[in-house]
């Protein structure tokens, strides 16, 4: 199984726009986005990033998450603690960029630690 990516973020078109532009280049790979709030404001949800966790970490042998700002991280350390896996790894990466650097390696089979070694060598320590 592949490695996943969950993208949080304040902005459901943000965290949609992100997740479309990966399905395009690089096609079918465990990839969930979880943007705004439950009623479709601009923010973050618990309940939606926990529903996506659980979608993406289905599909996926590990997982790697993106967020956008402060809550949305807050968000994802929660949902991820709930979890109890030491197979999920959130980063403090560019979401776009750092989404896509790991889309693509994810792509080509590499290991959750290929993938982080590359966003770090990229964008350092996150």
């Amino acid at each position: 199984m592949a490695v996943g990516i969950l993208l949080v973020s304040h902005s459901e078109k943000v965290a949609e726009g992100v997740k479309d532009l990966i399905h395009q280049v690089v096609g079918d790979l465990p990839i969930e986005a979880a943007g705004g709030t439950d009623e479709g404001e601009l923010g973050t949800s618990f309940e939606k990033i926990q529903t996506a966790l659980e979608k993406v970490t289905k599909k996926a042998e590990s997982t790697i998450v993106f967020y956008d700002l402060g809550s949305a991280r807050m968000n994802a350390e929660m949902a991820i603690e709930v979890r109890e896996s030491d197979q999920i790894k959130l980063v403090a990466h560019p979401i776009l960029e750092g989404a896509y650097l790991a889309a693509v390696e994810a792509s080509i089979d590499k290991s959750l630690e290929e993938i982080l070694d590359s966003l770090e060598k990229e964008f350092g320590k996150s």
